[in-house]
């Protein structure tokens, strides 16, 4: 079952990818045309598109015009089959699998997406909002009450943030689309999440900004105002949660309150 699920995982990823590379696209659709290669147009048999392994096949190039594959492609599939493996491990076959493995999904699309264009669009954050809601009254993880405080919560704190940079700095600190998606981890992982995720995104932002900074300065450049998405470490905090919530819980009682 881990081997299947590693499978299945590797399938979605592949699927992922189409999802990753047309939705910030406007009016580019995930399902049709099927796959193809961007650079010359033509179609991806389908041992061309085996997940993982054709990558290596071909040696990351495309069979007909020979332009360089991202190693992206790979990534994403690997990292879903690697999820989808570890969720069937802690979940067994039971309604939180399901529900979980579309909101890895989610958070995985999130990460490449907001990476590479800044954005995160509006029909995952809020379709996770009100699919996590309505998915809690069977989730036996987190109830209907916690998950919409966790939409309220969630949504609510990044808002006041962001308000409140904005009136220090006049400037805007924090996208709206972080917003909503941190309402959508609420709604799947309850209002309980909230403090880690938010505290560990902004501990893993910190550090990528700072990396930044010295490579800049490594480079002789002048480290001016880099723009980072913080979408990225929010749902890399969430992952990190949802696998590891018993100890993080553990850890944070034996800390503050030691017996």
């Amino acid at each position: 079952m881990l081997i299947l699920s590693f499978i299945v995982g590797a399938a979605i990823g592949s699927f992922l990818n189409v999802v990753i590379y047309r939705l910030p696209e406007e009016g580019q659709s995930i399902v049709f045309p099927g796959s193809h290669c961007p650079g010359c147009g033509k179609s991806i048999k389908w041992y061309d598109n085996i997940p993982i392994i054709s990558f290596f096949l071909l040696r990351a190039r495309c069979r007909y015009c020979k332009i360089k594959i991202s190693w992206q492609y790979p990534m994403v599939e690997l990292a879903m089959a690697l999820f989808a493996a570890a969720l069937f491990y802690r979940f067994s076959l039971s309604p939180s699998l399901f529900i979980y493995f579309v909101f890895v999904a989610a958070l995985v699309v999130v990460i490449f997406i907001d990476f590479h264009h800044m954005i995160i669009p509006d029909v995952i954050s809020l379709s996770g909002i009100a699919l996590g809601f309505g998915l809690s009254f069977v989730n036996p993880l987190v109830t209907w009450q916690q998950s919409g405080l966790g939409i309220l919560l969630g949504g609510g704190s990044l808002y006041l943030i962001a308000a409140s940079y904005y009136l220090v700095t006049k400037r805007e600190g924090m996208g709206g689309g972080d917003i909503k998606l941190l309402a959508m981890i609420g709604a799947f992982l309850g209002w309980q999440s909230l403090p880690f995720v938010v505290f560990s995104s902004s501990v893993l932002g910190a550090v990528a900004g700072f990396t930044i900074i010295i490579c800049q300065r490594n480079k002789g450049n002048k480290a001016g105002k880099t723009a980072i998405p913080y979408g990225p470490f929010l749902s890399i905090g969430s992952i990190f949660y949802l696998f590891f919530q018993e100890k993080i819980h553990e850890f944070i009682l034996w800390y503050f309150f030691p017996t």
